[in-house]
């Protein structure tokens, strides 16, 4: 039998489930900090991207830049409150991982790296790459790294779902089991 003071170490995927989301709620926060603690250069980055101005400079994309200012550093705030919040997130769902929470755990981890999916997927490469064209530039073209960030936290994201359907397969409701 199992009591509350012997489990048994965890299972694989829901070890693996725990690292990744600690590497991505740590690769997120630090990039956080990043942009809070040297806000001038990706706030560059993020205008000349609206901006359009290393672009092909095409008249029939031209329209949709963005030059104000305001609203350039409105963009970037919300980037970086989007980070943040993905990263708090991020760490809760790897403190419940740890905690052996795990239908908590999978809920926040879920949460947090669909958040990432959005902003990276959805935000840098469907708005920055494709409406705002930054694949034309040669100087503020952050698709690479974006299409990094998206692979590792989709790989997240599926171990994340696999350690629910793993658990569901082998009855784990997330009490202690009782080992025969």
């Amino acid at each position: 039998m199992v009591t509350p003071t012997s489990r048994p170490g965890p299972r694989p995927l829901n070890l693996a489930a725990t690292l990744l989301t600690a590497a991505v709620a740590l690769y997120i926060g630090l990039v956080a900090l990043g942009n809070i603690t040297d806000f001038g250069t990706n706030q560059q980055f993020v205008q000349h991207v609206l901006a359009m101005d290393t672009t092909f400079k095409d008249d029939d994309l031209m329209w949709r830049a963005i030059s104000n200012k305001g609203l350039q550093n409105a963009a970037y705030l919300a980037i970086i409150v989007w980070e943040t919040v993905a990263a708090l997130v991020l760490t809760a769902g790897t403190w419940f991982w740890v905690r052996r929470d795990h239908g908590l755990a999978r809920r926040l981890s879920t949460y947090g790296l669909l958040m990432l999916v959005l902003l990276f997927g959805a935000g840098f490469m469907a708005i920055g790459g494709e409406w705002f064209a930054m694949w034309q530039s040669k100087t503020w073209n952050g698709l690479d790294a974006a299409t990094r960030v998206l692979v590792l936290t989709g790989i997240a994201l599926v171990v994340v779902q696999l350690s629910e359907r793993s658990a569901e397969e082998s009855g784990e409701t997330g009490e202690t089991e009782e080992v025969k």
